[in-house]
């Protein structure tokens, strides 16, 4: 089984929630990146990059106060004039020891890559940045970005290497 490693700061204060292994950060602005310790590089750099990108560019121009299916549907126009691929509510089957459970619906995944996980709130819950976590652990996919659209713009980036 690979290592669930979860990667987040907020204002500059880390929290590494590693179940094994060593996580090294590259602090850049508010936000830390996990490195793959293989190359040095950090995983999906480019892809991450230019959606961050986008997010700011779907900020400027909304600013803070509209409902988060107002800024997803800003990033379904915005990304793909970046060049990406866009999938909007995915359903993702959560399985329990081999047995459907239910199904959870994604906000977005770029690329067939990345998970996009928007919230519009004032006061991002802590719960969000599991809820990203989790829809991770379901996917086959390792990275994922929590975009937070309130008073001021932060976004998260999150790590999840295997699969339950």
């Amino acid at each position: 089984m690979g290592t669930d490693t979860t990667d987040w700061t907020d204002q500059g204060r880390e929290t590494d929630w590693a179940d094994q292994g060593r996580i090294d950060f590259e602090v850049i602005g508010t936000s830390a990146y996990a490195l793959n310790m293989e190359s040095g590089s950090l995983i999906e750099e480019e892809l991450t990059k230019s959606v961050i990108g986008a997010f700011f560019e779907v900020y400027n121009t909304l600013g803070f106060g509209f409902l988060e299916s107002t800024y997803v549907k800003a990033l379904e126009l915005e990304l793909p004039d970046r060049g990406h691929s866009v999938r909007r509510q995915v359903a993702v089957n959560v399985m329990y020891k081999g047995e459907y459970l239910t199904t959870q619906r994604l906000d977005m995944i770029v690329d067939d890559r990345l998970v996009l996980e928007v919230k519009s709130t004032y006061h991002l819950h802590p719960a969000a940045i599991r809820q990203l976590y989790n829809y991770l652990r379901a996917t086959n996919l390792e990275v994922g970005l929590l975009l937070h659209f309130g008073p001021a713009p932060k976004f998260y980036r999150q790590i999840h290497r295997g699969r339950i």
